[in-house]
């Protein structure tokens, strides 16, 4: 491929986990090249997103890739000078049922073992928290005080100015076509508008992963499943924590809400069954249902005025975990997809990650988190907060 664009690493996808990607390999002093289909970065999933930032997993792979995550967010704006809206205002899963008060309970041990700062507090306390939370049935809830919340198209943005002062290259506008190979291993791509020669492909491509590792010969268990979000008026600030409801009711598993860092609240939910495909139409069904939900939680909602909604896609693996890590069967095809919605919380600190495996500096820790996100695992059992 004489001639030829080069660079050390083709990073595919400018988004939640490929910008930060570029930026920690550039970092690291490699030569990179981002391709991206849309016209500047975070366009995919990443403009779709909340906001939401939490280390509060159940496993320990995501707990420390988002504790340092949530390190480089809180600090990025003292560091670095770009206002990304952080905010730290804490998580909080709720219990009104034995279930998820056992559930969440016996999560807590393997998240204080991975460092996470956490604890479970019983109805008096944590109103004294969230003091609007509905008292009536409530147990009580875990709460995280470190967790918090930015602006993912600014934080995505900063991400893609520092990899630019540091060397990286960003060309928008282009879609891969192909993943080149000779050999067993990685020469390049081919896009629509041109060749560009590498031993790596960092495959960041978010909920086109699988049409992209099909490029290369690969089936990656990744499926886009269709999301719906809002936000209110901006108010004065009343809530701390992200507050959660992993309830289970019909039309949806679970619900989210956040006040973002300039008054207006944020939320989400999570759908039952999930609804697969590249889908990006509102529906008419998500505010009735979450609103009904949100206020019954919390009824000072009951006032606010929502401001629009919108839809995104969360990459789906079939056990809630990431697939993270090299492609056996073609040398320098790197994966960093299914993210399962949380590739904001995931990005910087995974980003911190890939360029360590790419430069040969990964360590035991590396590798131990590693084992969870495997390409090669067998995808059993699910995320238990996902």
């Amino acid at each position: 491929m004489a001639g030829l664009k080069t660079a050390d690493v083709i990073v595919i996808g400018a988004g939640s986990v490929g910008a930060p990607a570029a930026m920690s390999m550039a970092e690291a002093g490699l030569e990179v090249l981002v391709l991206d289909r849309f016209p500047s970065a975070g366009q995919g999933s990443n403009k779709s997103a909340i906001g939401g930032l939490r280390a509060t997993h159940s496993d320990p792979a995501k707990i420390r890739i988002c504790l340092r995550s949530l390190e480089i967010f809180s600090t990025w704006e003292e560091r670095f000078g770009d206002k990304i809206e952080w905010h730290k205002g804490g998580y909080s899963y709720v219990a009104y049922r034995p279930e998820e008060e056992r559930t969440l309970k016996e999560l807590i041990a393997v998240q204080k073992a991975c460092g996470l700062n956490i604890d479970w507090l019983a109805a008096a306390a944590l109103l004294e928290v969230i003091p609007d939370l509905n008292p009536e049935g409530l147990a009580g809830g875990t709460y995280s005080p470190g967790d918090g919340n930015a602006s993912p198209l600014l934080a995505v943005h900063a991400f893609t100015s520092r990899a630019k002062k540091l060397g990286a290259e960003f060309r928008f506008g282009e879609r891969v076509t192909a993943i080149l190979s000779e050999g067993g291993r990685v020469r390049g791509v081919r896009t629509d508008k041109g060749e560009y020669a590498a031993p790596v492909v960092l495959n960041a491509a978010g909920p086109w992963a699988s049409e992209v590792a099909a490029m290369a010969g690969l089936e990656v268990p990744v499926r886009p499943d269709s999301h719906e979000g809002g936000v209110t008026e901006a108010v004065a600030r009343f809530l701390g924590p992200m507050v959660v409801d992993i309830r289970p009711t019909e039309g949806s598993a679970n619900y989210y809400f956040y006040q973002h860092d300039t008054g207006q609240v944020v939320f989400c939910i999570t759908p039952s069954p999930c609804l697969w495909g590249m889908d990006l139409r509102e529906t008419s069904s998500f505010l009735p249902m979450v609103s009904r939900r949100m206020v019954g939680l919390m009824p000072r909602l009951r006032n606010l005025r929502v401001r629009r909604t919108w839809r995104g896609l969360y990459p789906m693996t079939p056990d809630g975990l990431p697939i993270v890590g090299w492609d056996r069967a073609l040398e320098g095809h790197l994966l960093a997809v299914g993210m399962c919605g949380q590739g904001f919380m995931l990005g910087p600190g995974l980003g911190e990650l890939l360029a360590r495996m790419v430069s040969g500096s990964a360590d035991d820790a590396d590798r131990d988190t590693l084992s969870y996100l495997s390409p090669d695992r067998e995808f059993k059992g699910q995320e238990k907060l996902k």
